[in-house]
């Protein structure tokens, strides 16, 4: 069933492919990477499939040449090199089937961006699109089944999210979920030597889920998890590498009271998020509805943003005297803001403050009522 939702992303795939670059797909474990290279590629005998997983594909490709390559693809025109991550001097690698072999179309996927695209951003300078898989997305799914429907599955996806497995399979969710956070979401992070306390780690992304809308402060987060301020800045940024989180800035241009070094810190996912602190509890009896919907329509607004490449800059904005507008965008110089209700009947007005620093800036209350409209 996974395959059968479209994915937005794959038009965009398409469209680069034959222009001489590599095809990069960045994105967490279990999105639908692998999913989608199959839907697009299965059935073509002009296609030379390798994983990162396979260890004789791993030793094979430590030690490629422009004469191996070519000895390797033979007759294919089309390279897809799956969890590219796993293989040791990729980026090299793939600079030189590139460069020698123009009319070859290669395409990579990679679990882990500070490890492949660390790897591969300086080799391949200028020989690279690159572009990220999320999980499943709510304009994705009124594609797949209508706008009436995915709007009725709001509840159940502010508990159990998107990840395509979860989607595709009713009654499994908790499970999935429970598995997916304990076996996967840790891996690419705990794989490399720039963690040396994982308990750390996991009791700093608990105190995060607990915290999701609201600011955030790294001393008091070191506090809870003890650790050093400087190592939880440190993790903030390999889990928001691992897609599994990102950091909202705060927007400050005009006033002198407005925040100007704070964050808020939202889950990609709803359901990773949940699995964290193990709450699965219906919607209705949440005491964390109001952040849970907030973490759903910013992620879910930055995955539309991401593929529809608006090049955008989210924010968040607040004053020391606690006035707040919950999500600033910002589009080729011109502002838009956004108050996220759970509760449609709650009152959204612009602060006064924000209005008069930046007039002419459009308004808009979020609710489950309209949310299409921020969304699609």
């Amino acid at each position: 069933m996974t395959g059968m939702i479209a994915r937005t992303l794959q038009k965009d795939i398409t469209s680069r492919l034959g222009h001489g670059k590599a095809v990069i797909i960045m994105g967490a474990r279990q999105v639908g990477k692998t999913t989608l290279l199959r839907r697009m590629f299965d059935g073509r005998d002009d296609v030379l499939w390798l994983s990162g997983d396979e260890p004789d594909v791993r030793i094979m490709m430590g030690s490629m040449t422009s004469t191996r390559w070519e000895q390797l693809i033979g007759r294919h025109t089309t390279v897809v090199i799956d969890e590219a991550q796993r293989i040791q001097n990729i980026g090299l690698t793939m600079k030189l089937l590139v460069d020698n072999l123009p009319h070859v179309q290669l395409v990579a996927t990679g679990s882990s961006s500070f490890e492949l695209a660390n790897e591969a951003n300086e080799p391949l300078t200028g020989r690279k699109w690159e572009s990220t898989l999320f999980p499943v997305s709510f304009a994705e799914m009124v594609e797949h089944h209508g706008l009436i429907t995915e709007k009725r599955m709001l509840p159940h996806r502010l508990i159990y999210g998107y990840y395509p497995e979860v989607v595709c399979s009713p009654g499994d969710e908790r499970e999935l979920l429970l598995s997916l956070a304990d076996s996967y979401l840790y891996k690419d992070i705990f794989a490399t030597d720039r963690v040396k306390k994982s308990d750390g780690i996991v009791h700093l992304l608990q105190a995060l889920a607990y915290q999701v809308g609201s600011e955030v402060s790294y001393n008091e987060l070191a506090q809870l998890c003890g650790l050093a301020p400087k190592t939880v800045e440190r993790y903030v940024a390999m889990l928001e590498q691992a897609y599994i989180l990102f950091r909202l800035p705060a927007y400050s241009r005009n006033l002198r009271n407005e925040l100007k070094h704070s964050r808020k810190i939202y889950f990609y996912d709803n359901g990773i998020r949940n699995a964290i602190i193990g709450q699965f509890q219906p919607i209705e009896s949440r005491p964390d509805a109001g952040g849970l919907f907030e973490n759903f329509a910013i992620a879910e607004r930055i995955k539309r943003q991401h593929y529809l490449r608006t090049y955008s800059r989210p924010w968040f904005w607040r004053t020391t005297a606690k006035q707040e507008v919950d999500y600033v965008e910002e589009t080729g110089g011109q502002l838009a803001a956004y108050e996220i209700k759970w509760n449609p009947l709650r009152k959204a007005t612009m602060p006064l403050s924000f209005r008069n620093a930046y007039p002419g800036t459009p308004f808009m209350k979020v609710t489950p009522q309209n949310v299409e409209q921020f969304l699609l």
